[in-house]
């Protein structure tokens, strides 16, 4: 298991919101650190990943926690 230098709760948000907020803390991170997403199904489960993908970065885990919450864990690739 890969254990997040840093976590981002964006369950509240809605598109593009959602990608812009994860955005915002990956430009903040260092190469290789690992960031632990919390979103909700739907729009942001769909785009936020692919987006994330789209910029470069690794997609270590994308999973259902419960109902409609899902875990995104991504690694900073540059």
């Amino acid at each position: 298991m890969t254990e997040a230098d840093l976590e981002l709760d964006i369950t509240g948000e809605v598109c593009p919101m959602t990608f812009v907020r994860a955005k915002l803390v990956l430009e903040q991170m260092a190469v290789g650190q690992v960031l632990n997403i919390k979103l909700r199904d739907g729009e942001a489960r769909h785009n936020v990943p692919r987006a994330i993908r789209d910029h470069g970065h690794e997609i270590v885990k994308l999973e259902q926690v419960r109902g409609d919450l899902y875990e995104l864990v991504v690694r900073k690739r540059r």
